[in-house]
């Protein structure tokens, strides 16, 4: 991309200026089916790269600790109901630096040091701060984790009402961070409601798709939704958090001062057109076109031999279970990544190895829809996939397959970059 700001960053400072660009030259050659990575508009690109950079701001429009902020106000609000209209909520705040940062905050005004809570278990398709050991949320709660049923390999919510009636959570965290079907919201409010808890829902993953109004949506449910606007949004990197109204001052309380200075300005108003962006009614195509190649490349993993977890999927991403190949998770990422297809290795539910091996791979669809792949691609990546992680390392196949990602890519700019 040859701009005046790449010119000015390589005469200042040609290292930096040289990664970025063989990070430009990798993504261009490279099929992305990272289901929590996609690729921002120039639009979103150019807001995120504007001088708000330079803004310091803290508080909230009206209330700043700093001069200078009438138009930094201005963003803030334009976000602000943009998402508020978009995800027809009550109540949002844009300033969370990630997903992360939003669930610590939601769990810091609805929970108390060593309260209950239940989260989706990392090992059946949680995510981190759904009470992983590793993580604050595990460090500073109790967590029962549940999972989805071995036979099914989908949520079991007979199971989930169980354990919340015999455990009594303060809290139910709803949500994934590789789970392939429709969640049941309402299913899982009438849980909480039951066993006297609130329940949250983080909503990362599949915000695009609930924007979109391709996934029931969770705000309707949960009294805090937690949610990126990286992945299905294609936005910048960066958190946000809906509440009813009566949450909104404890919320955005926790956000600042309570987890974070100043915002990042510049990426609020990234955010702001990203939440323009997913109001067009092509972003309803784009997601349905999303969905589509996720269930024309579950389908043909299968006929390559590949088993997919639960049988297939009903959102952007693709779980696949390589125990009839042989191989674990890290050899397929591996092979994968020489030719040219980025994915990421995954734990299936019930994995017998360690997360740094695990028996699965996650794919995702988004990124690969930007470019403009539809179902014939889907199809052509899938007998890719299954000729490499059948090819025991052929030299031959390995060439073939680089060669065709190649003629793809080239066939498939990112938009953007191109």
């Amino acid at each position: 991309m040859k701009t005046a700001k790449a010119s000015s960053l390589a005469q200042r400072d040609s290292e930096v200026a040289q990664i970025l660009s063989l990070e430009a030259e990798r993504l261009a050659s490279t099929i992305n089916l990272i289901a929590s990575e996609n690729h921002a508009s120039r639009a979103v690109l150019e807001a995120q790269s504007s001088l708000l950079t330079d803004k310091y701001a803290e508080g909230y429009p009206g209330h700043r600790y700093y001069g200078g902020c009438v138009y930094i106000d201005e963003i803030e609000n334009l976000a602000i109901e943009r998402a508020k209209k978009l995800f027809k909520a009550e109540h949002a705040n844009v300033q969370a630096h990630s997903g992360s940062q939003a669930n610590m905050a939601a769990y810091s005004i609805l929970l108390e040091h060593e309260d209950t809570v239940m989260g989706m278990s990392l090992r059946h398709g949680g995510h981190l701060t759904h009470g992983a050991e590793v993580n604050f949320s595990g460090k500073w709660y109790h967590f029962i984790s549940y999972g989805v049923d071995p036979k099914t390999e989908m949520l079991d919510y007979d199971e989930i009402e169980r354990l919340a009636l015999e455990h009594k959570p303060k809290l139910i965290i709803a949500g994934a961070s590789s789970y392939s079907r429709i969640i049941d919201f309402e299913r899982l409010r009438y849980i909480a409601d039951n066993a006297g808890a609130r329940l949250l829902a983080d909503m990362a993953h599949i915000a695009g798709i609930i924007a979109a109004g391709l996934h029931p949506s969770s705000v309707p449910y949960a009294q805090v939704s937690t949610a990126t606007t990286q992945k299905t949004l294609r936005g910048p990197r960066g958190g946000f958090i809906l509440c009813d109204k009566e949450l909104a001052p404890t919320i955005d309380s926790a956000v600042f001062p309570g987890m974070q200075g100043g915002p990042s300005m510049h990426i609020i108003a990234a955010k702001a057109v990203c939440f323009f962006e997913a109001m067009q009614p092509e972003f309803v195509d784009y997601q349905k076109s999303v969905l589509k190649n996720a269930r024309v490349l579950a389908s043909e993993l299968q006929r390559q031999g590949l088993r997919i977890v639960s049988g297939g999927t009903d959102n952007h991403l693709v779980l696949v279970a390589l125990s009839l190949q042989g191989i674990s998770g890290k050899v397929a990422e591996e092979a994968l990544g020489a030719v040219g297809i980025s994915v990421n290795r995954n734990a299936i539910p019930f994995d017998p190895k360690p997360p740094k091996i695990t028996s699965g791979i996650r794919l995702g669809t988004p990124a690969v829809t930007t470019r403009g792949f539809d179902t014939e691609e889907m199809k052509r990546i899938a007998a890719l996939i299954g000729k490499v992680l059948s090819s025991s390392g052929d030299k031959r196949v390995q060439e073939q397959a680089r060669q065709e990602v190649r003629e793809m890519c080239q066939q498939f700019p990112i938009p953007g970059l191109a």
